[in-house]
């Protein structure tokens, strides 16, 4: 079968990713649906156009820009664009989501209730957004359900900047969701530099995988989801170990004060220093490791303390109550949904499944590691500190992401952000395909105003295709750990082993 020749493939890819980058923003910038709750009267900020978008059109339309913005993206993997931007194109990105509102899910009307709720001098995290004033707050009451009986599950830093969009928004739910906007698209273009900064060789790869990749953009930007804020102070933290351990700590506080989850990367920094530190501990009786763990603690501390002092003692308790939750795209929903039918008490499932996914996770994060052990993968990162870092925040992060019980779309926000410092591979298009598959589950984005054969068909591959499709897809990573844990790692007498590999 004869292959296309170069430059049909590079106007196929680029006509793809414009069309995916088009039709996002038209949603955004379009009126309410199904897709995008109403913002209220916009005052000073952008505003939206008079174009209503059925649940039928928003969807199909969503459909086509996830799809066509895989497939360019794949197209890209395979004939890698030679072109390097600078930050005019990144910037004009950022201003264009400016001038849309969020879509997606109403996740962003919930953040703007929390910092409503907290500039008002309440606990977001007692308060129920229905409950705040009676219902009667012209911000707070435009959460929708499920979430109008639900106190914050985000952590104090992040409804700090939830409040300081609050502050300057006032009663006006539309400025105080364009703050947060703000705050989404300065933390996009945050990541840019800080991944450039780690690996300024990678800038192709970075911008095919990060900045220009529709899926990235539709879903962390123009989501405006706060799991971009938490994944920028991850990059941040590894950027920062190089030069600082307090410096990192502070960002590690920072990423888990924002979103607990991405505190991960405290996890990977302390087992990085012992890896290229453990050879010197006890030399000249100096214990190196120590120190250096003592001052990221240190400063994580320095970040984590007052946030969670001045959140109050209920800072963490939905978080106990949200454990129990699963998502129906998740692959867990199926064994989840069966164990349900036989009969099982709601305690013994999630318990079951519980310790079922945290082995999984377990032995997906062994997989992944081995992979990247096994074919090199991050040897072009030349700082060792910042490749063991890199390597375990990426691992512990992707397995989580893919066999949590609860997972969105969004939560693959630090997947995304590594990826491309890592050295292409034949599983690139897989987290692509991955990508799109949850893109898809979850479009429109809003189980609201949906009419009957519309809600057949999205609800019904969120809750029967996309669980099918991710135990497959970790099935292949299974695979490919699997093979490479099998096969001896070490390379032949011929082929001298690379100064940056990564040993156990």
């Amino acid at each position: 079968m004869a292959r296309l020749p170069v430059s049909v493939m590079t106007r196929v890819r680029t006509g793809l990713l414009v069309l995916s980058f088009a039709i996002l923003i038209a949603v955004g910038i379009a009126g309410p649906s199904a897709a995008k709750p109403p913002l209220g009267p916009r005052g000073w900020a952008p505003g939206t156009l008079d174009w209503q978008l059925s649940p039928t059109s928003v969807s199909v339309l969503l459909y086509i820009a996830f799809i066509a913005g895989g497939v360019g993206v794949i197209l890209a993997l395979l004939n890698p664009p030679t072109r390097l931007w600078g930050w005019a194109l990144p910037v004009g990105l950022g201003v264009l989501a400016l001038l849309t509102g969020p879509f997606g899910s109403a996740d962003h009307v919930n953040y703007a209730a929390y910092g409503r709720i907290a500039a008002q001098g309440g606990d977001p995290y007692v308060e129920s957004p229905i409950g705040w004033h009676g219902g009667l707050d012209p911000v707070t009451a435009s959460v929708q359900p499920p979430w109008q009986h639900t106190p914050s599950i985000y952590g104090p830093f992040a409804t700090m900047l939830q409040a300081i969009s609050s502050f300057v928004g006032g009663q006006n739910l539309r400025v105080t969701v364009w703050i947060w906007q703000v705050f989404i698209v300065l933390a996009w273009l945050g990541c840019r530099w800080v991944l450039l900064r780690l690996a300024p060789a990678r800038r192709g790869r970075i911008d095919l995988l990060w900045t220009f990749n529709p899926l990235v953009f539709g879903i962390l930007v123009l989501g405006a989801h706060v799991d971009l804020i938490a994944g920028f102070f991850v990059v941040a933290a590894i950027l920062a170990a190089r030069r600082s351990p307090w410096l990192a700590g502070a960002f590690v506080g920072a990423a888990f004060s924002t979103k607990v989850t991405y505190g991960v990367v405290g996890l990977a920094l302390a087992w990085a220093w012992w890896q290229v530190d453990r050879r010197k501990i006890g030399a000249r009786g100096t214990w190196i490791l120590p120190g250096r763990l003592w001052s990221l603690l240190g400063g994580a501390l320095l970040v984590i303390v007052p946030c969670y002092v001045v959140a109050g003692p209920h800072v963490l308790h939905q978080l106990g109550a949200a454990g129990g939750s699963f998502s129906y795209a998740s692959p867990w929903s199926l064994p989840i949904r069966l164990l349900r039918v036989i009969g099982l008490p709601e305690w013994l499932v999630t318990t079951i499944v519980f310790v079922l996914a945290a082995a999984a996770m377990v032995l997906l994060a062994m997989g992944l590691w081995a992979v990247i052990r096994h074919y090199g993968l991050a040897d072009r990162i030349p700082d060792p500190l910042t490749r063991y870092a890199v390597v375990m925040t990426f691992v512990l992060s992707t397995a989580f992401a893919f066999l949590a019980p609860y997972t969105l779309p969004w939560y693959d926000a630090t997947t995304w952000l590594l990826l491309p410092l890592l050295m292409s591979f034949v599983w690139d298009p897989v987290f692509v395909v991955r990508a799109v598959i949850m893109a898809l589950a979850y479009a429109p984005g809003r189980a609201s105003g949906l009419d009957q054969s519309t809600a057949n068909w999205t609800l019904g591959f969120r809750e029967n295709v996309a669980p099918y499709l991710g135990w497959v897809i970790v099935a292949a990573f299974g695979w490919l750990g699997w093979r490479s844990i099998s096969s001896r790692s070490d390379p032949s007498p011929s082929s001298p082993p690379s100064p940056g590999r990564i040993r156990p």
